[in-house]
């Protein structure tokens, strides 16, 4: 079992780099799916991800239905929306299946029509709309895998952490 985070089309770098970081942290995979606004080489992505991108597995993807194409028969994908009709914690994830939680683009979400075919596999996090339009795409990335992960009994990570074992002393 393996978790996915997949962006389509991001375009702020520094949020790119916040969820790598937390990619890096969570053995999660990232997925991008082109076009990116920024280039990869940017200084903002690369800050935001520190020193930590040899230790994400990316893979890049053309488009929307290429993406779609490597997902196998026992995986299961979750559309993040705000829009969606249940929350994101009325999901199992602790299946044996891998998941791919995707994400829209900033500025203006996943397609219409997308959202539209695919509306048993949304799920959002709840907010209060009539404050904000949308959370941060990097706090709503580690929110989603979070939940996965814990669902998972954060099977791979470090449970417990002390001094001893720190190893940025």
């Amino acid at each position: 079992m393996a978790n996915h985070i997949v962006l389509f089309e991001p375009l702020m770098p520094a949020n790119t780099g916040n969820i790598a970081r937390t990619c890096a942290g969570t053995n999660t995979e990232l997925h991008l799916i082109e076009p990116l606004g920024f280039s990869t080489e940017d200084k903002y992505l690369k800050r935001a991800g520190l020193d930590y991108w040899d230790k994400v597995k990316i893979t890049y993807h053309p488009n929307l239905p290429a993406f779609l194409e490597i997902l196998g028969e026992n995986d299961q994908l979750h559309v993040v929306s705000k829009f969606a009709p249940r929350a994101y914690t009325e999901v199992d994830y602790a299946t044996a299946n891998d998941h791919y939680f995707l994400f829209g683009k900033e500025t203006t979400g996943l397609p219409e029509n997308f959202m539209r075919q695919n509306e048993e596999k949304c799920i959002r996090i709840p907010q209060n709309d009539e404050h904000i339009r949308a959370l941060n795409l990097s706090n709503t990335a580690a929110i989603v895998v979070y939940e996965a992960l814990r669902q998972q009994d954060f099977v791979g990570l470090e449970k417990t952490h002390t001094y001893e074992n720190d190893k940025l002393k």
